[in-house]
Formats: C-alpha cells, structure tokens, sequence
C-alpha cells in the first residue's frame, strides 16, 4: 500500500506540472475536462490490473495494455515537467531577485503566468513521443523489417559459398492480437527463399498453449534444409506459477511436440550437420545460458560432441550474454552465432547503417545486428514478436537473413 502511495503522489506532482503547459494554452473547461477524464482512466486501469499484482499468475493481454497505456501518458508528461519544472529553476530565482531589488513595482509579476511560447514549446516536444508510442501500439508491433547481411569466411567449404540463412527470434505468441499480421510475417519469411530457417528461442511467454493458435500458420514456413530451434529463457515455464512440477514437465513437453509438429528440429545442447557435395557445416544448438540471473541449462561442451575443430560451426544461442562470457574464448572457434533475447528492448532510435541506440545497451553489450570479436561473429535478432510492452517504437520486429560467402572482407 505505501508503494502504490509513493507512486500515485509522484504521478500527481508529475501531472501538476504537466497541466501547467495545457492551462496556460487553454482554459476552456472542454479541453482541461477529457485531460483530467483520459489521466485517470489510465491511472485506475493501470492500478487495477496491477495492484496485488504477482507475474507468477500469468499476464494477459489486459496487463499488457494497460501498462502500454501507462507508458503512452507517463513519458510525454514526464518531458512536460522537465521542461515547466525546469523553467521555475530559472525563473523563480529570478523573480525573488526583481522582488527584492524592485520592490513593489515587481508585485504581481514574479510569480507571473508562464510565457506561453514555453508551453507551446513543451507541448509540442511532448507530442512527439506520446505519437511515437501510440503509433508503436497500434502498428509498430507488426512493422517487421528484413535486415540483410553477407559475411565472408575464408575457411567457409566452397559447396556453401552463397548458402542463405533466415534467423527469427522471440516469437513470445502469448502476445499476439492480430493473427492475419503474423501470417504475413510467415510469408515474408518465406519469401526471402534462404537454405535454412533458424529460430533461436522464446516461442511463448510462458506456457506452450500460447502457440496452439499459431500452429497451421508457422506450419507453413519452408527451407530446403530444414527449421531448426533452440529454447529460451521464456520456454521453460519458470516465470509462472504451476500446480506441480509434474504439469510444469508436462508443458515444457507439449511445447517440443508443438515445435516438431510445425517442423522444426529442436536442439538440445545437440549438433546437426548440413551436407553439400560431400563438404559440411555444423549447426550446434544449446539451451538458454544467461548472465545476470537468468537460467544455465546450455551445455556448449555437450552440444559440439562430434564436431570436429576445423569445422565450420554456426551456433544457435538465445542469449547473447552466453557468447560474451563463454562462447568467445571457447577453445573451439565459432564462426556465426545467432542469439536474440534483448528485443532492442523494443524501444529506441535506428537508422539502419548509420546509427542505432537503445536503453538496453546499458544492460547488454551485444544487443542488436552484427557484432565481431576474435575473428567470430554474432547477431542479436531484434525478435519476431513483442513482451509486456504491446508494441514497438524505433526498434522493429526483425527478419535476418545472413548470406555466407567465401572470401576474407566481410560487407
């Protein structure tokens, strides 16, 4: 109770400030009223989805919302009282010094009405990322985006010079709401006609029923060589209450099933080859290994069991932690490894090719796109899908197609 009081007196000193910049630009009681109406909608749906709150009981689309919500009124007001509470810094002092060194002929204009042009000015900043984060909302979710690399090893077999691989990641089927949406993005995926589909973890948010749904819709992805997967973090079940660990083993297993009857091959801290003209790459899968808490079940010496070292090895890793803290400086050289995990954070600003940043940076060194280190390279997917947060600002869903090719400059 005390940190429901702490939060709502924070958010009314917020929200004094943010209505400062809209009553200076109007009094009429028919813009001030669906401000305060749409403030505490907000507000009390939010409280009442998460007071009492506990993430072991699951999160609905209805948590989802009403936190993206939250988040759509809390930053531009947020910028509202920055910009207005920073003007009192300045002008407060100000007006204490004209009142002193004026004396009554300052009355009344030290504590004046703020200039209008500082709220227009707030105003308009604000509206920048309350229209981003509603645009995020409503369709940046789906606004899936194909990136394109080619990487150039010398010691790539000459039979897949050429070879073509799509990565997906972070499906997280628990929050979709638009299945027509998601087709399209399975089809987008179809269409780039790669040699092999990889998917590196997270299908659900939490239990395998999420992706019932989805089955005949990612039943229909295709590559000559086949899908391939790896588990997650989310896959496991650990971040919601079950009855038993009986049903939590039970739920782990149906999620197998399911990923082999949309025709993925599932790797278990295992290794497949792929064959062309008598040459071979192995393609090695572990399961989720996290820094910072997360879970270990990923074991790399395990998984390269019959991988020889002059093998060319592309790595299927959720979490991009695993590569920096153990995958690097394995004995064995990993060429590729694919990750995804940080979704971006689904927040944040790119321009692809010459600039891209996000709060998870501070988090995750390796967070988004191409990385190289030691002569190894990773790419951190951007994810399929979205968690928590219903949307996407800045960072898009993502579709990485990876093209090999033997040569020593890599483009």
């Amino acid at each position: 109770m005390i940190r429901w009081t702490i939060f709502l007196l924070f958010f009314l000193i917020i929200d004094i400030y943010a209505f400062q910049s809209l009553k200076t630009l109007s009094k009429n009681p028919w813009v001030q009223g669906p401000y305060w109406l749409l403030t505490f909608l907000v507000i009390g749906n939010f409280v009442f989805h998460y007071y009492g709150f506990n993430r072991r009981d699951g999160f609905s689309h209805a948590h989802s919302y009403a936190f993206g919500f939250f988040i759509a009124l809390l930053i531009p007001k947020m910028i509202l009282f920055i910009i207005m509470f920073g003007e009192d810094v300045f002008r407060v002092p100000q007006a204490i010094f004209r009142y002193f060194t004026e004396g009554e002929t300052a009355k009344g204009n030290y504590f004046a009405s703020r200039r209008q042009f500082i709220s227009k000015l707030a105003m308009g900043i604000a509206a920048i990322p309350f229209g981003a984060i509603i645009y995020g909302i409503y369709k940046g979710k789906y606004n899936y985006k194909v990136f394109e690399y080619t990487l150039q090893f010398e010691d790539l077999p000459l039979a897949f010079d050429g070879y073509q691989i799509t990565q997906i990641s972070d499906i997280h089927s628990g929050s979709f709401d638009n299945m027509d949406k998601v087709a399209y993005a399975v089809d987008l995926i179809n269409e780039q006609h790669s040699d092999a589909i990889l998917f590196t973890g997270d299908m659900v948010n939490n239990k395998a029923e999420e992706m019932k749904p989805y089955i005949d819709i990612f039943s229909r992805l295709q590559a000559k060589d086949g899908l391939y997967s790896v588990l997650g973090n989310h896959d496991y079940g650990d971040y919601i209450h079950w009855d038993s660990e009986e049903a939590k083993t039970k739920n782990l297993e149906y999620l197998k099933a399911i990923q082999k009857e949309i025709g993925f091959d599932l790797l278990l801290n295992e290794n497949r080859f792929l064959e062309r003209q008598g040459e071979r790459i192995a393609l090695i899968g572990v399961e989720n290994w996290g820094a910072g808490g997360f879970k270990k079940a990923g074991d790399l010496k395990k998984a390269v069991r019959s991988v020889e070292k002059n093998d060319f090895k592309i790595l299927m890793s959720h979490d991009p932690s695993h590569w920096e803290k153990e995958v690097i400086n394995d004995n064995n050289h990993f060429h590729l490894t694919l990750s995804g995990h940080t979704h971006g954070m689904q927040f944040g600003i790119e321009i692809p090719g010459w600039f891209k940043w996000s709060p998870v940076k501070w988090r995750y060194k390796y967070w988004a796109g191409i990385y190289e280190e030691l002569g190894q390279y990773i790419n951190v997917n951007r994810g399929f899908g979205y968690l928590a947060f219903p949307g996407r600002v800045g960072i898009w869903p993502e579709i990485t197609v990876i093209k090999l090719k033997k040569g020593t400059a890599n483009a």
